[in-house]
């Protein structure tokens, strides 16, 4: 089934999945966490796809968080199943084997922000707002922000924005590496393509062990971790790709990786 949460297309080897409930602000709901979740697992072994961007519809979010309206009328067994199935569709996009990109069009707030802080890389337009403002709601991130943020910008300034509650802008997001660059609002998707389409010219199957190392050696001491990137570089060695890399190099033309 087509999903209706969701607009799919796709641009070379870069997939966009576009949330498409502006008159929701793209806010996440049951039907929109499944249809993410199918089309994550779709991707996984498509060869076709070796980036993955993320953005909203509309310019007022990229995505307000859950869909509190949706919440308020769950019974409790049905708030803890859906809460279930976010960490489980976050924790799948985080350790996708594909590049994910998160294009922020618009505000980032609560889960908003912990599904932009799942993908790999953020980019962000220049008047956009991002938080984790749950304590608001006496609640806390239940989605990975309280993990996640404080392994990309540091458990103090981590702390500060969880407890503060208080959203900041792009501007300080950037100083502080939750985001890496920002954009005028009209370029971003483009530039964002742009950039997911210069990685995907990379060898997938690099890409993948390169991603792996680095999210799994930051769980890990430095001794596991260099560990963990020798195993990864062992996968390169056997490919195809290797060899074709080579062979591009030295016979001085681009290369034409096929993820083998």
């Amino acid at each position: 089934m087509s999903p209706t949460d969701l607009a799919i297309t796709q641009h070379g080897y870069v997939r966009h999945i576009k949330l498409n409930r502006p008159d929701r602000m793209n806010a996440l709901g049951r039907t929109l966490i499944r249809e993410l979740h199918n089309a994550l697992e779709d991707c996984r072994f498509d060869r076709e796809t070796r980036v993955i961007l993320l953005s909203g519809a509309g310019q007022r979010a990229f995505c307000a968080g859950a869909d509190l309206k949706e919440r308020a009328e769950m019974a409790q067994d049905e708030v803890d199943a859906f809460v279930s199935e976010l960490r489980t569709t976050f924790h799948l996009l985080f350790n996708h084997p594909k590049i994910t990109v998160a294009a922020l069009n618009g505000a980032a707030l609560g889960g908003g922000l912990e599904l932009a802080l799942s993908c790999d890389l953020r980019y962000a337009h220049n008047d956009v707002r991002l938080g984790l403002t749950e304590t608001r709601l006496a609640i806390i991130p239940g989605a990975g922000g309280t993990q996640l943020l404080p392994r990309v910008i540091g458990p103090a300034k981590a702390k500060e924005m969880i407890f503060r509650a208080q959203p900041i802008n792009a501007a300080e997001a950037q100083t502080l590496g939750l985001v890496n660059d920002v954009f005028p609002a009209e370029e971003l998707i483009t530039r964002c393509l742009e950039i997911g389409t210069q990685i995907s010219q990379n060898g997938p199957i690099a890409l993948m062990q390169a991603k792996k190392a680095v999210n799994q050696g930051l769980q890990c001491s430095l001794d596991q971790g260099l560990h963990i990137e020798q195993l990864c570089y062992a996968g390169v060695i056997p490919t195809e790709d290797r060899l074709e890399g080579l062979a591009a190099f030295k016979e001085k033309r681009k290369p034409a990786y096929q993820g083998r």
